[in-house]
């Protein structure tokens, strides 16, 4: 994957066929929305060459203390975008709320991504059709709340390119044709919990060998021979810890992962103790998130 997105940047007439295309949809789904009377539930779509973002709409009582919201994109087949943590390659997606009327925060949710691997190493995303929920806290409100964002993200295939989208919407109080598919994402951001109630335990292995950077064990307590995915954080996004890979020999009752401490920030010593996150994501479980400490 060339993820050089200066220069990955496809031209001709492929780039004019996919914005035609999704024109066409964008337009078709607008025309859709319009006919039914919904508009109030999603802004227009927001086309670029591979994909296509807009703000959605999800349902809210008249005395619920925030709103509820969430940012959609749909990717074309095969392309990808990516997580708050990107991996090897790749980056993060950013989104820009400062032109919203009456919005005092909106806290941007990640669902629980997928691991992509090929020749040039592991990126950490998703694909088809992604909602990012939005939890927006009024300055007044009993008032309108308008949001306006601009997102920054990146789509990949072979090739990576960078992406932009603009969406305004007024979010309506009541209830929301789009609440299904909010609440939908909703369910697959992580879940909070403790180290404990996850089973999950660190353990950092030095080597004797002054040219290996230390090992981080992580023992996972599960019953559970379904896929299961982690991935690892560091204490701020300037961290770029690898994905940490299964081992073998775990016993009855146990999964485990290790990882290199690479990745850490320049002056950081990788003796030091650290707030290391953990999203573990199993097949057919809720996603969970666990920040522990490594002593």
């Amino acid at each position: 994957m060339n993820t050089s997105l200066g220069m990955a940047r496809p031209r001709g007439r492929a780039i004019k066929d996919s914005l035609i295309a999704l024109a066409i949809a964008a337009s078709m789904t607008q025309a859709a929305t319009a006919q039914s009377g919904k508009t109030a539930d999603v802004s227009d779509w927001s086309a670029d060459s591979k994909s296509a973002m807009r703000l959605i709409a999800g349902g809210r009582e008249a005395d619920a203390a925030a709103f509820r919201a969430g940012v959609e994109i749909q990717l074309q087949p095969k392309w990808h975008t990516y997580w708050r943590y990107p991996g090897d390659s790749g980056v993060p997606p950013r989104f820009d709320f400062s032109g919203s009327q009456n919005v005092k925060t909106a806290k941007v949710l990640y669902p629980a991504p997928h691991l992509f691997t090929d020749e040039t190493g592991n990126s950490i995303g998703y694909t088809d059709d992604v909602i990012f929920p939005v939890q927006i806290v009024a300055r007044q409100p009993d008032k309108p709340v308008t949001l306006r964002l601009k997102i920054d993200y990146a789509v990949c295939e072979k090739l990576c390119i960078p992406a932009e989208g603009k969406a305004e919407l007024t979010l309506p109080t009541g209830t929301s044709t789009q609440d299904a598919a909010l609440k939908a994402a909703e369910t697959r951001v992580p879940r909070i919990v403790s180290a404990a109630e996850a089973g999950l335990s660190l353990q950092r292995v030095d080597r004797t060998t002054k040219n290996f950077k230390p090992l981080i064990a992580v023992d996972l307590k599960t019953d559970s021979d379904k896929p299961i995915s982690i991935f690892a954080e560091g204490p701020t996004p300037e961290w770029a810890l690898p994905v940490p890979r299964p081992a073998q020999g775990a016993p009855k009752g146990h999964r485990q992962f290790g990882f290199e401490l690479d990745g850490l920030p320049p002056g950081v010593s990788p003796k030091g103790p650290f707030e290391l996150t953990f999203t573990i994501v199993e097949d057919g479980r809720p996603p969970i998130s666990v920040t522990t400490r490594l002593d």
